[in-house]
């Protein structure tokens, strides 16, 4: 079919979705009716006899299948798009047709997906986007779903980019691909305790559907009757906490298998990975702004981290929750990390490991009170119960002090020897956290604008906060805690057009040679 639309005179052929996508659809509606059908029949078996209960979920099932499959291949026959000249179109709609467009020259990605059944049957998902951040979806349209060849051809014509510069013959545009012992960090992440306590309240959850809860209970109880209530509690938490690292394990291998990191001609980075649902994402290097080398505190300990993209356009896919699409490199050593990031940025070494600036020693004691805090408070609370209630609460006060108090100490040390900042060549370089410790490399010309904070203790410790704004990434990076002339002089310096204009020099009053820079809303 045949039509013209918004690229003038031009006729451009009107596409449409592959059949199957009926098929697939049809399977994944009776997979989630299968699924509802075994509870809904239990419900119905108290009351009725069983063989009634399954007939009249059979008939449930069987007429909801049915209509699925006539509004399946309505939508299908209904749906139709093009990739005009200037524009990208996209018609459909059941009772009322939606017709959306996207210029061609914003397109900034074309990334393709595909689960189990659609890898099966050929098939992907299309997602195009022009990396812009609306609330109604008007940035994205989906194909949902074509072949594999028709999603590849998309991708690459949507994409195309002329070359800055020819590649050698010679180059190999892999910048990176699976190293299976990389697994290894997967145990140490915070993902894996999440998992085990998912694990265990999805036992206790389905336990209560079929009204079994209390047997549950009562079992775990009569296998620890012997056993004292500490003991029982610690031994729970390494059993829930070996089953979430088995999790773990699981899903790192489902996410990343196949994982492959090329330039493509043009300057596009393209990543590609998956076990069960593959993905393909591709980022356009004119949008990158930076790299953030994340190091989790249980990878990190085991010389790890992980590499991610700062760049525009990126938006997290909620039609799937693995999909993190700013992951460049999962969690490898970390000379790795580094090389990937210097071939990602074409620098020859990583501006994430240039050196940088200590804070002032007052960013360490803000931390220390903070930490201290954080224990204190709740300490109080349970000594102030004790002495109201059962003295039992007092000894539990005594305890989480003595333990609590030095960890909380540790973590505030760590957090303030993370602290960071300086300048590597093109590049804007803050590091930061203890839990989660994060170095962001940004482009200096990226730098829309700067935010300077100070809160009254800050006031009080002579340090602030610097928050250099961008249009990439999380949109604002944070240096924390910085002291006031030292910050002030590192902003003005490292984006001068920015902050100049508000600052004047004035000659420090121990060292006639030495200026500081100072607000001049000061």
């Amino acid at each position: 079919m045949t039509g013209a639309g918004a690229d003038g005179n031009q006729e451009t052929d009107w596409l449409r979705l592959d059949p199957r996508t009926v098929l697939v659809r049809v399977v994944l509606f009776g997979g989630v009716l299968a699924g509802a059908a075994l509870p809904v029949t239990f419900a119905l078996a108290g009351p009725h006899p069983l063989w009634q209960a399954v007939a009249w979920v059979a008939a449930g099932v069987t007429l909801a299948l049915l209509a699925d499959i006539v509004a399946e291949t309505v939508r299908l026959r209904r749906t139709r798009y093009r990739i005009g000249a200037e524009r990208v179109e996209l018609h459909t709609g059941l009772l009322v047709v939606q017709r959306r467009s996207l210029a061609r020259e914003r397109v900034r990605s074309a990334d393709l997906t595909a689960n189990p059944l659609q890898r099966a049957l050929g098939l992907v998902k299309v997602r195009i986007g022009t990396g812009e951040h609306t609330g109604g979806g008007d940035s994205t349209l989906e194909l949902d779903l074509v072949t594999r060849a028709e999603g590849e051809r998309l991708r690459h014509e949507l994409l195309a980019r002329p070359a800055a510069a020819p590649e050698a013959p010679d180059h190999d545009p892999s910048l990176a691909t699976l190293d299976p012992r990389w697994i290894r960090y997967a145990p140490v992440s915070f993902l894996a305790p999440a998992l085990g306590g998912a694990a265990a309240g999805a036992v206790m959850q389905v336990s209560e559907w079929f009204g079994a809860q209390g047997k549950v209970i009562d079992w775990i109880g009569d296998r620890f009757q012997d056993v004292s209530i500490p003991w029982t509690i610690l031994v729970l938490v390494l059993l829930a906490t070996v089953a979430g690292a088995v999790g773990a394990l699981g899903l790192w291998v489902e996410m990343w298998w196949n994982y492959r990191l090329e330039r493509e001609p043009g300057g596009t980075l393209r990543v590609s990975r998956g076990l069960f649902t593959a993905r393909s994402v591709s980022i356009e290097e004119r949008r990158l702004r930076g790299i953030e080398l994340v190091e989790p505190l249980g990878v990190r300990v085991f010389g790890a981290a992980r590499v991610d993209a700062v760049a525009t356009g990126l938006v997290k896919d909620d039609d799937d929750k693995h999909a993190d699409l700013k992951n460049l490199l999962p969690a490898a050593e970390r000379a790795v990390a580094d090389r990937v990031a210097a071939q990602v940025l074409r620098e020859p070494e990583s501006p994430t490991g240039a050196p940088l600036a200590a804070h002032p020693r007052a960013a360490r004691t803000r931390r220390v009170r903070w930490a201290l805090g954080s224990v204190l408070v709740p300490v109080a609370v349970l000594v102030l119960l004790g002495l109201l209630l059962t003295p039992v609460l007092l000894y539990v006060a005594a305890g989480c002090a003595v333990v609590l108090g030095p960890v909380a100490v540790l973590f505030a040390l760590d957090a303030y020897r993370a602290l960071g900042h300086g300048v590597s060549g093109a590049y804007l370089v803050t590091r930061s956290g203890t839990v989660r410790r994060a170095t962001v490399a940004l482009q200096r010309s990226g730098v829309i604008g700067w935010t300077v904070k100070q809160s009254y203790f800050q006031r009080r410790a002579g340090v602030l906060t610097l928050t250099a704004t961008t249009a990439a990434g999380a949109g604002a990076y944070d240096i924390l805690d910085v002291g006031r002339s030292q910050g002030l002089t590192f902003a003005a310096g490292a984006v001068p057009d920015l902050l100049v204009p508000f600052l004047e020099p004035v000659p420090a009053r121990d060292t006639p040679d030495t200026r500081e820079a100072r607000s001049t809303e000061g």
